[in-house]
C-alpha cells in the first residue's frame, strides 16, 4: 500500500472513529445539560437525547428528546422562555405528575411537540381550580367544543356580578376569556399572552377520577 493511500485509510480511520465517540457519549451530554435546566423548576427522574449524526447536538439540534419528571414549577411569564429553548428539538415528549403553573396546579401532564405543533394535556381538581381563582369566585364547566370551553361564572368578573355564561378560547393567538351573551361581548379577559407561543385551541372534559376534576387539553403553535 502506497504512504498517500496508508495516510487516507489512517485518516478515515480517525473521522469514524470520532463520530462513533460522539455518537456514544454527546447525546448523553446534552442530556444532562436539559435535566441541569430543568431541575431549575423542580424535580426531573430522566432525560434522553437523540440525534443523528450526534454532532447536530454541537448546534443545539436534537431529533428527540423524552423527559420524566416529578414536580415542577413554573411563572407564567417563565413558559414561553422553556419552550422557546425547547425549539431546537423536533419532537419532545414530556411527562410530570405535578406541574404548577402560575396559581394552577395540575396533576398527570403530558407535553408533545412535533416541529413547531405543541399539545398539552393535564388533570386539574376541582380544589386546584378554585385555589388558582381570585376570592369570591367559582366556576362550573358546561361544555367545550370547537376549540373553546364554556363555564359559568360566580362572583364578579368582567366587573359584572352574580352568575354569568363565559367562553374560554383561542383569540390572535392568547387565550382569552368572554362573555358568551353577545351584548356582553366587548368584555374580556387575556388569560394568556406570549410571543412565542401562538395558542389554537383548548379543551376540557369532566373526570370521574379525580371526581370533579378536569382534563384539561391545549393545542399552540411555536412561533
Amino acid at each position: 500500500m502506497s504512504r498517500a493511500r496508508r495516510i487516507a485509510a489512517v485518516g478515515i480511520g480517525v473521522v469514524v472513529l470520532l463520530l462513533v465517540l460522539t455518537q456514544l457519549f454527546l447525546p448523553g451530554i446534552a442530556a444532562d445539560r436539559i435535566s441541569s435546566r430543568l431541575a431549575r423548576y423542580g424535580h426531573v427522574r430522566s432525560v434522553d437525547v437523540k440525534a443523528w449524526p450526534a454532532l447536530e447536538l454541537l448546534w443545539g439540534n436534537a431529533d428527540s428528546v423524552r423527559v420524566r419528571a416529578s414536580d415542577l414549577a413554573f411563572a407564567l411569564p417563565q413558559t414561553g422562555h422553556v419552550l422557546g429553548e425547547a425549539s431546537a428539538a423536533h419532537d419532545i415528549d414530556m411527562t410530570a405528575a405535578r406541574v404548577r403553573v402560575g396559581p394552577l396546579e395540575l396533576s398527570e401532564v403530558s407535553f408533545h411537540k412535533r416541529g413547531a405543533q405543541l399539545v398539552a394535556r393535564a388533570l386539574a381538581t376541582e380544589a386546584a381550580v378554585a385555589a388558582a381563582l381570585p376570592p369570591g369566585i367559582h366556576i362550573r364547566l358546561l361544555r367545550s367544543e370547537r376549540g373553546s370551553v364554556e363555564v359559568s361564572v360566580g362572583g364578579a368578573l368582567f366587573g359584572i356580578g352574580g352568575e354569568i355564561d363565559a367562553l374560554a378560547q383561542a383569540s390572535e393567538g392568547k387565550l382569552v376569556a368572554r362573555p358568551a351573551a353577545p351584548l356582553l361581548a366587548l368584555f374580556s379577559l387575556t388569560l394568556y399572552e406570549n410571543p412565542r407561543v401562538h395558542i389554537e385551541s383548548i379543551g376540557a372534559s369532566p373526570t370521574t377520577v379525580p371526581a370533579g376534576g378536569y382534563q384539561v387539553t391545549m393545542r399552540a403553535r411555536l412561533q
